[in-house]
């Protein structure tokens, strides 16, 4: 009786791979940027969900940015990994949306009439709010900060040239963020 062996490739080998379904999506091959799209959605859905909280938006946002990627993929100069080139052009995607539609958004919250009744912080169902629910009640450019900062791993400085503020500004975003986060989390 044969027995199936796993094959487990080395991160050198993922990358090799990677680069191989770049090289081929350049040149056209729909089917390797989809085999990109398909390796690479899930950690950019979660991105653009955590900066705006909105899982439909979040889901255009995605889509938006594999647009930009496969319209810029002749850009890609390969210096670094394409799922982190794709990362940077998911965060400008969703910081775009939110800087064109910022006054519609800050309409709605203006006119909670038109919103859902969020004035309970606990849950309907009595569990424990989740880190990722109280990151969502953080207002926008505390939790554009937050998920840029102390989520994927950015410095204060490229926070802030992301999201045009100052580093002292992008500081005190993260500060306050963090402070609404142990409050909503108590």
């Amino acid at each position: 009786m044969e027995t199936a062996t796993h094959i487990s490739l080395t991160p050198a080998a993922e990358r090799s791979d990677e680069a191989a379904l770049v090289d081929r999506a350049r040149g056209g091959d729909a089917a390797a940027f989809a085999d990109l799209y398909r390796s690479n959605y899930r950690r950019v859905y979660a991105l653009t969900l955590r900066l705006t909280a909105d899982p439909g938006r979040a889901e255009e946002l995605t889509q938006d940015a594999f647009i930009n990627a496969w319209r810029r993929l002749g850009d890609f100069r390969g210096d670094a990994q394409f799922s982190t080139w794709l990362h940077r052009i998911a965060v400008n995607t969703a910081i775009s949306h939110q800087r064109r539609h910022g006054p519609w958004l800050a309409w709605l919250r203006d006119n909670p009439a038109s919103l859902p009744d969020v004035s309970d912080p606990r849950p309907a169902d009595g569990l424990a709010l989740d880190l990722e629910s109280a990151i969502a009640r953080l207002p926008e450019r505390a939790r554009q900060v937050f998920v840029l900062v102390d989520v994927e791993g950015y410095t204060h400085e490229e926070a802030g040239q992301m999201l045009k503020m100052a580093i002292g500004t992008s500081k005190a975003h993260l500060f306050r963020a963090r402070a609404l986060l142990r409050e909503i989390l108590a």
